[in-house]
């Protein structure tokens, strides 16, 4: 009966979870409290609880984790200086003459947004607010409207500079190195954030892509269901050039900025976060949207959401540390290495527990209580890291657009008209998961496509 505890632990938690408990307190009040009990009986050893003051001073010297709270800010100024509304009115112009170009636009700023924000909520909101009444006036279909909007706003979890990959690089580092260890090589390879930045390049783009091509093959098979704007409202071509420059230049320089210091080996995540926050303010400012208030609303909104992620860490580090206590690393490594089908079986199992993982825990969640547990055994198995943080953030992605549960049709549901039927909306985000499991498969198949950039540009 012991040696189940450890899974006790976990199901225990995501039980807590499910109550609407915050995450952080979840973790760390649960496992305290399973750690009192397992003392009390003689199942845990509370030194192991002596190990959390450590864990909590690398947190806080991590200078990886830097990048977060300054991506955040990054996010939270482009966000209100009005560069997505911008973008959609232009691109609507530059594309909206075409069947199905409201939809390319719309994927086309969700990329641009990803690429500058990586905050995945926060860009389907902005997305259904900006760009759903005015698809839905053009006699848009409600289904496809709410599906490419929805598609759109969850790339902040694969096209870099990302939040979220921050996060995954960090864990999978620590991971590797642990594998390695495990294994007996003491002067252990290393992967890093940027090498997780530049592996998911390529699937992020060929994603756009796919996305892309579904627009184009709906407008040629059912040119009804995305009308194009018509021709009396095109503007003329050189003020739609200027325009089209004006909006699209600057979001465009910063993604250089901040992905080109990094491709570049100019810079660090870290240090590349901190130019893109410093560029995102004179963004703003050049829209004559930087003020004192504005700033105010920004660095308040940057403060929650990092004190939410750090105090996440906090009771991930806590759980990660009891659940050891018990004994979870062992029996999960013997539940992975007695699957059938060796390293494949383990993988497998592993992405369909992310996936419906995905339903009721957030990205950070999973990225700090499960990646750690997981992730270095399928390292030690011989998978590679830069391959394998590509596919759980894609793998998670697509789980946050699954039907009934996924966070971005909550999030889309949340500010789309009444008149939009939450039915539409899962219509709607059927074909795009099925591209999202289409590209775990190619990646699954031809794992070059995460890994082939890394070894050029930093091999």
């Amino acid at each position: 009966m012991a040696e189940y505890l450890p899974l006790v632990l976990f199901l225990l938690v995501c039980l807590v979870l499910l109550f609407g408990y915050p995450v952080a307190f979840s973790l760390g009040g649960t496992s305290l409290a399973f750690a009192w009990l397992g003392t009390y009986t003689g199942h845990f050893d509370d030194a192991f609880l002596q190990a959390l003051p450590n864990r909590l001073y690398g947190i806080m010297t991590n200078e990886t984790l830097i990048a977060v709270p300054l991506f955040v800010f990054m996010g939270v100024m482009l966000e209100r200086s009005r560069v997505a509304e911008n973008l959609l009115d232009t691109m609507a112009s530059l594309f909206g003459t075409l069947r199905g170009g409201l939809g390319i636009s719309v994927t086309i700023v969700g990329m641009l947004l990803a690429a500058s924000t990586g905050i995945v909520g926060a860009t389907v909101v902005t997305m259904g607010l900006l760009s759903l009444p005015t698809m839905l006036k053009r006699n848009y279909d409600p289904a496809i409207s709410c599906g490419v909007i929805c598609a759109a706003g969850t790339l902040g979890q694969i096209i870099p500079p990302s939040i979220i990959l921050v996060l995954l690089g960090d864990v999978l580092s620590a991971a590797y190195q642990q594998a390695q260890l495990d294994m007996g090589i003491f002067s252990p390879d290393t992967v890093s954030v940027g090498d997780l930045f530049v592996g998911a390049l390529l699937p992020g783009l060929m994603l756009v892509l796919l996305y892309l091509l579904y627009i184009i093959f709906v407008a040629v098979v059912k040119p009804a269901s995305v009308p194009a704007i018509p021709v009396d409202e095109k503007l003329e071509k050189g003020a739609l050039l200027t325009k089209t420059l004006k909006v699209l230049l600057p979001p465009l320089l910063l993604i250089v900025a901040v992905l080109g210091s990094i491709l570049g080996g100019l810079a660090t995540p870290t240090e590349a976060a901190s130019v893109g926050a410093i560029g995102a303010m004179l963004l703003a400012f050049s829209q004559r949207q930087l003020n004192l208030k504005t700033l105010k609303e920004v660095v308040t909104g940057t403060t929650k959401v990092t004190s939410m992620v750090f105090m996440i860490f906090i009771g991930a580090s806590l759980f990660s540390l009891v659940f050891r206590g018990f004994g979870g690393d062992e029996v999960v490594t013997e539940l992975l290495t007695d699957l059938p089908g060796g390293v494949v079986g383990a993988m497998v199992v592993v992405m369909l527990v992310m996936f419906l993982l995905g339903f009721i825990l957030d990205f950070i969640e999973i990225t700090f209580v499960v990646v750690p547990i997981v992730g270095p055994i399928l390292l030690a198995m011989g998978l590679d890291p830069v391959w394998l943080g590509v596919m759980i953030a894609i793998n998670l992605q697509t789980s946050f657009l699954t039907p009934p549960f996924g966070f971005a049709l909550f999030y889309l549901r949340g500010v789309a008209p009444k008149q939009i039927s939450t039915t539409a909306i899962y219509r709607g985000v059927a074909p795009f998961i099925v591209i999202q499991l289409l590209m775990l498969g190619l990646l699954a198949y031809w794992p070059q496509l995460a890994t082939w950039l890394p070894d050029v540009v930093y091999g």
